[in-house]
């Protein structure tokens, strides 16, 4: 059966139909009013993430429980991928603007080749502002349900994931610095 029902050569949605898009439009919206850029999804309600594990550029083990305390950007990403490589220097000039105390790209390679592949790639597409993170397990991406790269999820000051956009963006676009800084700005849900 049709959502729409043919009357006088025009197509008029039926009622019953008409209520199922009302539904879905309002489960796309955006959660508490806030409008989301691009194509980033924000959730409801925030969702647990597990503690990942990762190093830094020296290779000292890491965990995002060592972010605690301010709003993250998590980004998965690859030198061989891509849309990583037009992504990754608009998270280095969102870095730049917002990074401090409350913010911070974490920008996490998951490349298997280590630091010697990753180095010259960041060297080679000019970034600056990012620190290195790689995720020498290999494990990130399936303990966040990271299916492509690049993925990037938000997390609060709490370690919890708000939302995610998955393949590039324009980081450093003013929709999406406008957005990140209500999120810094704002207290976090219970």
């Amino acid at each position: 059966m049709s959502g729409r029902a043919e009357s006088g050569g025009r197509w008029a949605m039926t009622p019953l139909a008409g209520i199922l898009c009302a539904l879905v439009l309002a489960a796309a919206a955006p959660a508490r009013g806030e409008e989301a850029p691009q194509n980033f999804v924000l959730y409801g309600a925030p969702k647990p993430v597990p503690d990942l594990g990762f190093e830094d550029g020296l290779g000292k083990a890491l965990r995002l429980a060592d972010f605690r305390g301010r709003v993250v950007v998590l980004n998965l990403w690859a030198t061989w991928c891509l849309p990583c490589r037009k992504d990754m220097p608009t998270l280095d000039r969102l870095q730049a603007q917002l990074g401090g105390s409350a913010f911070e790209v974490v920008a996490v390679s998951v490349d298997r080749g280590g630091m010697k592949v990753v180095d010259p790639f960041l060297r080679d597409i000019g970034i600056a502002h990012l620190a290195k993170y790689l995720d020498p397990s290999g494990e990130v991406s399936g303990q966040v349900g990271a299916f492509g790269l690049p993925t990037t999820l938000l997390i609060d000051p709490r370690g919890r994931e708000l939302g995610r956009l998955v393949g590039p963006a324009e980081w450093a676009r003013a929709d999406m610095v406008d957005f990140l800084r209500k999120m810094i700005a704002r207290k976090p849900a219970s």
